[in-house]
């Protein structure tokens, strides 16, 4: 099981909306995956209990070491498509 850390500003509402899309969209593609939320200040010290870090907001809370998607588009709707294909392919990696 992959396990995503979902990050957003205040570590409620856009990131269950995001983390909410991602389940749904492994499920459908026969991958399992836990999605944990957290605030986009609290990234760096929990990245690395996680295989990839999903935010939507700006992270610039320093380095870390997993992959890092920019997931907006799960809430605008806008290449949502495609930002949930780069996901589905770095969990795959």
């Amino acid at each position: 099981m992959k396990r995503i850390l979902v990050a957003c500003g205040n570590g409620i509402a856009t990131s269950t909306v995001v983390a909410s899309k991602i389940r749904d969209y492994a499920s459908q593609n026969g991958v399992a995956v836990e999605t944990n939320q957290c605030k986009l200040m609290e990234v760096t010290s929990k990245a690395d209990q996680y295989d990839l870090l999903v935010t939507t907001g700006q992270f610039t809370g320093g380095e870390v070491s997993i992959p890092t998607i920019g997931a907006l588009s799960l809430l605008t709707g806008i290449g949502e498509e495609s930002t949930l294909s780069a996901i589905l392919q770095a969990l795959q990696q």
